[in-house]
């Protein structure tokens, strides 16, 4: 039992950001279930980018699928391969999953990022990637973007479990905690079952601070008064967010309206940190995983943090500590004109953004490998 164990402990579970095929097929992602508990795994567009668009792990499945289907597009090559790879890591954790009674042991799988902003298209394809994946224990990443609320909300009241993405603010965190229990209301409303529908709403956190950060140093003079109140906000902005998204968690799980819902069986949707590797390297390397343990959350964790963690990371209960603390952070960032709503508005926006990117590299890398492919 090391470090990561002790998390559970503390009610938060460990998730890898992270999925290659080569990883899956060493027994990778079998030896941390087996040696540090961890309980989910995490894609986006630039993990497969990364995973499928180099080196030849993926050529000879990708060479046997194109042989039994000639003229497949590059789309269909693509899900045929994250598919596969998303079944392997589902599989991998359904011990957990059956032995959590489905509270955990989820892998998530992406919508496409070109449909970030089209409602009816990204319902359509997270109900067309939970029946192709066809694993119990499969979320559907949905962005939480203005267009991903509503769909959100029908993914879950189809009972396909939901990991919303690409949160920064506080507000649009509660938007999407609302449309996942509006979606189960809807169920129940129908006579429905709730109680094994799952979802996450993953809250990212290191970006923000390397935006303020930015921001801050560009503005701090020697000397000067507003310059040491800057200071003194720096490196800690995301870690306040977050502290207080989780503090409305706390605060509506209690509510009539969750308890309603819970009465039924009904899950609350965990929060979940993202984007918790260090940018800045002044900063401690298990930043985001020391200051955000609390329990019904989740830390999705890069592999090289999932490493300095196991070896020096501090297991504490510190979500919950000094939310007064955190609430001063938030009102010296909007007094100090560091304009916070505006960083995390654009943070979403250059995050789908950054997820097409990744994805038209991904298709071209794809494309590439069988040139004679449909585009």
């Amino acid at each position: 039992m090391g470090r990561l164990n002790d998390l559970a402990a503390k009610g938060q579970a460990v998730w890898l950001d992270f999925v290659d095929r080569k990883f899956l097929e060493a027994g990778g992602l079998q030896k941390l279930v087996d040696e540090d508990g961890l309980t989910g795994v995490t894609s986006n567009p630039s993990i497969f980018e990364k995973a499928m668009g180099h080196g030849e792990a993926y050529d000879a499945a990708l060479a046997e699928y194109d042989k039994a289907n000639p003229g497949a597009s590059t789309m269909a090559r693509y899900e045929h391969l994250a598919i596969q790879d998303i079944q392997a890591a589902a599989d991998t954790l359904r011990p957990v999953y059956d032995r959590l009674d489905a509270k955990d042991g989820y892998v998530s799988l992406e919508v496409s990022p070109y449909l970030a902003a089209d409602t009816d298209a990204t319902i359509a394809e997270a109900a067309k990637l939970w029946a192709e994946v066809d694993r119990a224990n499969l979320m559907i990443k949905i962005p939480g973007t203005p267009q991903g609320v509503p769909a959100i909300a029908a993914t879950i009241d189809a009972g396909i479990n939901v990991n919303v993405t690409l949160l920064f603010s506080i507000d649009a965190y509660k938007a999407v905690a609302l449309a996942y229990v509006a979606g189960l209301e809807k169920r129940a409303e129908r006579g429905e079952p709730i109680d094994r529908i799952a979802s996450v709403a993953s809250f990212f956190v290191s970006r923000i601070d390397t935006r303020i950060d930015d921001a801050i140093d560009a503005r701090v003079k020697d000397g000067d008064a507003e310059s040491e109140a800057l200071k003194a906000v720096r490196g800690k902005v995301a870690i306040a967010n977050a502290k207080l998204a989780y503090a409305w968690y706390e605060e509506f799980i209690t509510s009539d309206r969750w308890q309603a819902l819970a009465a039924r069986g009904a899950m609350p949707q965990r929060l979940l940190w993202a984007s918790t590797g260090t940018k800045n390297p002044d900063y401690p390397d298990t930043l985001y995983l020391d200051t955000l343990i609390g329990a019904d959350t989740v830390n999705t964790v890069p592999p090289k943090t999932l490493d300095a963690f196991r070896d020096h990371g501090s297991v504490a209960e510190t979500l919950s500590a000094d939310v007064d603390g955190a609430r001063h952070t938030l009102a010296e960032t909007e007094r100090l004109g560091l304009d916070l709503s505006g960083v995390t508005d654009a943070l979403v926006e250059e995050g789908v953004h950054s997820f097409a990117k990744a994805f038209d590299d991904l298709l071209g890398a794809i494309a590439a490998k069988h040139p004679e492919a449909v585009a």
